[in-house]
């Protein structure tokens, strides 16, 4: 389980750069990110708002050890990873292989 527990970091490392600068300056992080598209603020602040709700909750999982929930998180990431290689496909729009 040190592995899953090290991946974690990772996840949360992400997710407090990506969620805060989409929240914040959705435009800025957009093309930092490499879109090609344009997206509504609302949407993006939305998403931002998510991943800092979602990297509080790993943060909180790698400082309590909760190892039950390692498996869960990684079958979740996985599932996200479907998805953002999904909208990669459908869009073309490199935003989602960063986030990938």
């Amino acid at each position: 389980m040190k592995y899953t527990r090290l991946s974690l970091y990772y996840l949360a490392g992400y997710l407090a750069v990506a969620g805060p600068g989409l929240l914040f300056a959705p435009e800025t992080t957009l093309r930092l990110l490499f879109s090609n598209s344009s997206y509504d603020d609302t949407f993006v602040r939305l998403c931002g708002g998510f991943f800092v709700a979602l990297c509080t909750i790993v943060v909180r999982m790698i400082y309590l050890r909760v190892e039950v929930f390692y498996t869960t998180a990684l079958y979740a990431r996985a599932s996200l990873l479907a998805v953002f290689a999904w909208l990669y496909f459908l869009t073309s729009d490199p935003f989602f292989i960063t986030m990938l």
